[in-house]
């Protein structure tokens, strides 16, 4: 601790002891005060299997915990991810990621109906005449237009997954950031008091604590 200089007046040192004791009632507690913690971790959370997914792989529902929620209550993000998009607030570019994803489910749902579309008429075919028929005019249409869809999906679920992975990963990363923000503004506010001189005279004094929580 660092006493202030001892060169003041009696007055001035009584009226500056009191100024200090009080601000000293009245400051002593901590800047900022810390938010009731929550049960878990702020962050969102995919669950291990939706975290390894990559290029071309499932385009199942992925499934996370909100922010707060511990154990295994994975919640489902629903087909275009529309469960989701609640818990990532402003985040613009977590939005953007999720509109990416939403667009690109799109396109898979249309490629999935084509393919099947194509299939059935193919098999309406075969039984189209008396005689089966298996490779005539229609037929070889819709085969051109299944072979078009799957070589579409290769193309469609690329990148698909990676769209609503990183839209966590831009949520995330703000949440920590901003977590991080607020954790050099818990310092507690300086000690003050006094103390005495050895001819018995008390003396302001200021202690600094300096400490991140």
């Amino acid at each position: 601790m660092t006493p202030f200089s001892p060169f003041f007046s009696p007055l001035l040192r009584r009226q500056l002891s009191r100024a200090i004791l009080v601000a000293g009632l009245l400051g002593g507690g901590p800047v900022l005060a810390q938010q009731p913690a929550a049960d878990g971790p702020v962050t969102i959370r995919l669950q291990p299997e939706d975290v390894q997914r990559r290029r071309n792989g499932s385009q199942g529902n992925f499934f996370f915990l909100p922010p707060g929620i511990t154990g295994e209550n994975y919640v489902g993000a629903g087909f275009f991810g529309q469960r989701l998009q609640p818990y990532l607030g402003n985040n613009a570019e977590a939005l953007d990621f999720l509109a990416d994803y939403r667009r690109q489910k799109t396109l898979y749902l249309a490629e999935r109906l084509v393919f099947a579309g194509a299939v059935g008429l193919y098999g309406q075919q075969v039984l189209a005449q008396d005689e089966r028929q298996y490779f005539n005019s229609t037929q070889q249409v819709a085969i051109g237009v299944a072979a078009a869809s799957l070589l579409a999906n290769i193309f469609i679920t690329r990148n698909t997954n990676s769209h609503l992975q990183r839209a966590v990963e831009a949520y995330n990363t703000e949440v920590d950031g901003s977590q991080h923000r607020k954790s050099w503004l818990r310092l507690p506010a300086p000690a003050v008091g006094l103390q005495c001189t050895a001819q018995g005279q008390p003396v302001p004094v200021v202690a600094l604590r300096w400490r991140v929580r």
